[in-house]
């Protein structure tokens, strides 16, 4: 049963800034897989228990690659830093990959607990998919009040990727809620410093919690990626 995340896993964390190599992770495996991952996977159990309340179907696997993020980078863009220092853990929906489904999402360090939900960054075919499905009015309509009611609960929702409109969309500004189309993701965020229910088995309550709340995003952008090819 999962009990929180210990501190002694941030301190790992910490360790990789001022030791961020492949040998080091290798020499420091067990305490990696005592303190990092061991931890990660009983949280996916208990918390994929927990959303399958709101979502059935979630997917909540607590493997490498499925929910559980590696902890290497893409060692063809980050040689000289190839160990990320912070962890994440995601719960999705649908047929599609992990990162273009409707997720619930969390990352940690030791500094920050970033809890979100939605789809963070648009690939170009779903991104195509979007812009169609957004130039229905009432689908721009909900989004947008699904936003505002978001942020009236504290919520921050992710920023415009473009300043401009996308080609297509030229006569598009004056319509309702035209700024939907400068989005390249579609996500909703909080995040808090890693306190004393991190480190305890009442994370669960207070994501699920966060989950809930953005409940009704996360059925919109599902609904979005049913659309996609």
């Amino acid at each position: 049963m999962f009990q929180g995340f210990p501190k002694k896993g941030l301190d790992f964390l910490s360790q990789i800034v001022i030791n961020n190599s492949k040998e080091w992770l290798d020499d420091n495996k067990d305490t990696y897989e005592k303190y990092i991952v061991n931890p990660n996977k009983l949280y996916v159990a208990d918390m994929g228990e927990m959303l399958q309340i709101l979502v059935p179907t979630i997917h909540a696997n607590p493997k490498i690659n499925k929910s559980l993020f590696r902890i290497y980078r893409d060692a063809r863009f980050h040689r000289l830093d190839p160990i990320k220092e912070r962890i994440g853990i995601i719960f999705w929906q649908g047929d599609t990959h992990r990162m273009q489904s409707s997720s619930f999402y969390m990352h940690y360090d030791p500094f920050e607990v970033f809890v979100a939900t939605g789809i963070r960054n648009f690939k170009a075919p779903l991104l195509e998919t979007y812009r169609e499905y957004i130039k229905n009015d009432i689908r721009r309509a909900e989004l947008h009040q699904i936003f505002e009611t978001l942020k009236n609960k504290g919520y921050k929702i992710g920023e415009p990727k473009f300043k401009r409109f996308p080609r297509g969309f030229e006569d598009f500004e004056d319509k309702e809620h035209a700024y939907l189309a400068k989005y390249g993701s579609i996500f909703a965020y909080t995040t808090f410093t890693p306190d004393a229910d991190f480190h305890s088995s009442n994370i669960i309550g207070k994501n699920f919690k966060i989950y809930k709340d953005m409940l009704d995003l996360h059925q919109w952008v599902y609904t979005l990626t049913l659309h996609a090819d």
